[in-house]
């Protein structure tokens, strides 16, 4: 009987797991794209500049502000709290939510604390941003780190508690002893599909939260963003905002690829 062998996964593999390496559906997102901005076009023909902008107006305003090298100046000042705050809120959100979901104690014991933190916003904590870490990146990054938190700690602890017991009584069997090894052999690699799940979403949430954290006065894209609302300039503000969504689409592809190579075994 003839048995396929698994090829190895290639950049090809992982932008086509990103939806980009069908042509026929490059081709229907273009026309999309294209018919949106039609649309968008025509609508602006009928509104003020300062209400909604055309595609040409915030195609040069994203090019101007590109040259003088503002756009980059507050892209790399958004990134320096960016990352820490992202990777410090995952990390964490991970790590609670498996030993939590894990340790029926651990749960018991934190479900009020929980259950009370996970309703505030982020934004309701700049105040608290301001007096532990000041107007700059740190502060900014406690705030994207607090969103990153719960959206990590739901999906890992979801991941977590659907584990199968069927799963751990073979574990249990093939020699696997306390919880250490348990979840170390059979937990994590398990949920590990729902915690990258999480990871992902998390990383589009904290672009999101970037113009948030940046609300109080700390420089970069969300501060632009912001500033040129309050002008009236409305194409600046579209050219920023893309940005963003150009970042975080940079950011999926690449987790997208990292994903499927750390999911290759499920294949």
């Amino acid at each position: 009987m003839a048995t396929e062998t698994a090829s190895p996964v290639g950049e090809g593999d992982a932008f086509a797991s990103a939806g980009l390496g069908d042509g026929r559906r490059l081709l229907r997102g273009a026309v999309g794209v294209a018919a949106f901005l039609v649309v968008w076009h025509a609508v602006s023909l009928t509104q003020d500049p300062f209400v909604l902008p055309s595609p040409v107006a915030v195609a040069g305003a994203f090019a101007s502000e590109l040259a003088s090298g503002d756009m980059t100046a507050a892209l790399s000042q958004s990134v320096r709290h960016w990352v820490p705050g992202t990777i410090a809120g995952t990390g964490l959100g991970v790590a609670a939510g498996v030993a939590f979901g894990w340790s029926r104690l651990l749960d018991d014991l934190t479900a009020p604390l929980v259950r009370t933190l996970r309703p505030v916003p982020p934004l309701a904590l700049i105040g608290f941003a301001i007096a532990w870490f000041g107007i700059n990146d740190w502060g900014a990054a406690f705030i994207i780190a607090v969103g990153a938190f719960w959206i990590n700690f739901y999906a890992a602890y979801g991941a977590v508690e659907g584990v199968s017991e069927d799963l751990l009584d073979v574990g249990r069997t093939l020699g696997v002893r306390g919880d250490l090894d348990a979840v170390r052999s059979i937990v994590l690699p398990a949920s590990l599909p729902g915690i990258m799940t999480g990871i992902r979403t998390g990383l589009g949430r904290c672009w999101m939260l970037v113009v948030a954290s940046e609300i109080f006065g700390v420089p970069g894209v969300g501060r632009e963003i912001i500033r040129a609302s309050n002008n009236l300039r409305v194409d600046r503000a579209i050219a920023y905002i893309l940005v963003l969504s150009l970042m975080y689409l940079l950011v999926d592809v690449a987790f997208r690829a990292v994903e499927r190579r750390a999911l290759a075994w499920r294949a």
